[in-house]
């Protein structure tokens, strides 16, 4: 179905500058992951997004998984994942896919993620605890790290939200991935035209229980530059997330899927990264990755 949307507040930018190029990586090693991936019927955000390092994370041993099927209850201007109310049930063999894939690929560091699953009591929570525990079972020594959506809904009220929240965010930190994710992706002023279904506050307050129930897990999230945000907006939502104690920060360019995505304003130089990465240091970010090609899962092993 073509997407109708008309984006009032963004205006397209110009042509792609010469600082947007992919790594090429190692040809051998994006196939054999992908074959691995194709053959145990799993979908991986590095492929479903078109990550522009997806060949150089596999060869660093690093992927993320992007579990609950390939259909995303919310409508993101930004993501170039399917959308849908409807998404396929949950597959119950899709964990113990996720472990082989691992083990087969010899990963030493994994990131899952999740399509947004409102169709389901627990938001998709399980979908992260069952994983988590069928690597382990398969692969003990491989670290793990979640980017999840916020999960929240399904509720009467406001209060009853929260608390349903709180619980589901607490079975994914009681199974103690290597670091809890959850992207801000843009600036307060931009939220509602670029993330369908989430709210600014709600994600620092996911962030700000992340480090209340398990302060040993490192807390991280991102921010895409070249929607529309000004260098004081990116700077004050960095000064929000370090309000939160958020330890961990990826900032990198927004790259437009599609002619039915939301366009981008403006593309930031690597020296704007560069300072914007310095800024978020001295803010006291314990660990920052801030380039043009930089998503939410560059390095993340280290």
């Amino acid at each position: 179905m073509t997407r109708t949307t008309r984006y009032s507040a963004i205006a397209p930018a110009e042509r792609l500058p010469s600082w947007i190029r992919s790594p090429v990586g190692n040809a051998s090693e994006l196939a054999r992951v992908q074959g691995v991936v194709k053959q145990q019927r799993l979908h991986t955000i590095c492929e479903e997004g078109r990550c522009p390092n997806r060949a150089e994370c596999y060869a660093a041993g690093t992927a993320t998984f992007l579990l609950g099927g390939s259909i995303c209850t919310r409508s993101c201007a930004f993501c170039q994942v399917d959308k849908g109310q409807a998404p396929e049930p949950v597959d119950r063999a899709e964990a113990e896919r996720v472990a082989e894939a691992v083990a087969a690929l010899g990963l030493s560091y994994v990131v899952l993620t999740a399509v947004a699953r409102d169709d389901l009591a627990d938001h998709g929570a399980a979908l992260f605890t069952s994983a988590m525990a069928a690597i382990r079972q398969r692969s003990p020594g491989v670290a793990i790290e979640v980017l999840t959506p916020d999960f929240w809904g399904g509720c009467r009220d406001e209060a009853e939200a929260l608390a349903a929240q709180r619980q589901r965010l607490g079975a994914v930190l009681a199974a103690q991935p290597a670091c809890f994710n959850h992207n801000l992706e843009t600036v307060e002023r931009l939220q509602g035209e670029v993330r369908r279904g989430a709210t600014y506050l709600r994600s620092l307050g996911l962030l700000a229980a992340a480090r209340e129930l398990a302060p040993p897990i490192p807390t991280k999230s991102g921010l895409m530059l070249g929607l529309g945000e000004t260098r004081e907006e990116v700077i004050a939502a960095m000064r929000d997330l370090r309000s939160v104690d958020c330890q961990r920060l990826t900032l990198g360019q927004y790259l437009r899927p599609s002619l039915a995505h939301i366009p981008v304003a403006r593309y930031w130089s690597p020296e704007e990264f560069d300072e914007l990465g310095s800024i978020a240091r001295q803010l006291g970010f314990v660990e920052v990755r801030s380039g043009p090609l930089v998503r939410s899962s560059y390095h993340a092993g280290g």
